[in-house]
């Protein structure tokens, strides 16, 4: 595999929203990344296909499946820098494989899929459909939203990722979801923890932007 898509090694609880759009992942990650006090991971397919159509009135397409896929993991190596024992995903390169079968006749990169398969993470929060569909410029499968979910689901069983599915209201979810996380806390030993090399001067300015995540990915 590339090293460019290659997971680092860093021992923390790497949690990963999994799931359709608009189902609340990325609601879900800035509470669960509130909660435990770290920081987590954006969908880097957001932005840049956000800027594709704001520049080109252009959707995705399968030339941009592997640029998408190297600014995931790229994103997700430098924020991992600055987490607290967990860090939370709000998407992965197994989800970026599976829009790519989705939306390309079942086509995956086999670089893209050597790297899907070969990163880990401790558990994936399936995201059910139960959530109001909220259109923007770049969802389109409305109509599609139960397919969606099953080939999600199909496929963390066929590669056997742990994983919970989550359901109900923000509150419920969140719930769940801390629970899951704390389990595995309680498993894992000597997890990296940014803030330990941190003065109390660099603590303040960190919190500051936490929220926000604006971390520089020079």
């Amino acid at each position: 595999m590339e090293k460019k898509y290659r997971q680092q090694s860093i021992n923390l609880v790497k949690v990963v929203l999994f799931g359709p759009e608009s189902t609340g992942k990325t609601t879900l990650s800035g509470q669960l990344a509130r909660h435990y006090n770290t920081v987590w991971t954006p969908e880097f397919a957001r932005e840049y296909l956000q800027d594709k159509w704001n520049n080109e009135r252009k959707t995705c397409e399968q030339e941009d499946i592997l640029p998408i896929a190297e600014g995931q993991i790229k994103l997700e190596n430098e924020l991992a820098k600055k987490a607290d024992k967990v860090l939370i995903c709000d998407t992965d390169l197994l989800e970026t494989k599976v829009y790519s079968e989705e939306y390309y006749g079942g086509f995956v990169d086999p670089v893209l899929d050597s790297a899907a398969l070969s990163n880990t993470y401790d558990i994936y929060f399936l995201t059910y459909i139960d959530t109001p569909w909220e259109a923007d410029d770049l969802r389109d499968k409305p109509e599609e939203r139960e397919e969606m979910f099953k080939a999600f689901e199909n496929t963390l069983k066929k590669y056997n990722r742990p994983y919970v599915l989550l359901k109900g209201d923000k509150e419920t979810r969140l719930k769940k979801a801390i629970t899951i996380i704390d389990n595995l806390l309680s498993k894992k030993e000597n997890l990296y923890s940014f803030s330990d090399s941190l003065t109390d001067l660099d603590m303040h300015f960190m919190h500051q932007n936490i929220d926000s995540n604006n971390f520089s990915l020079q």
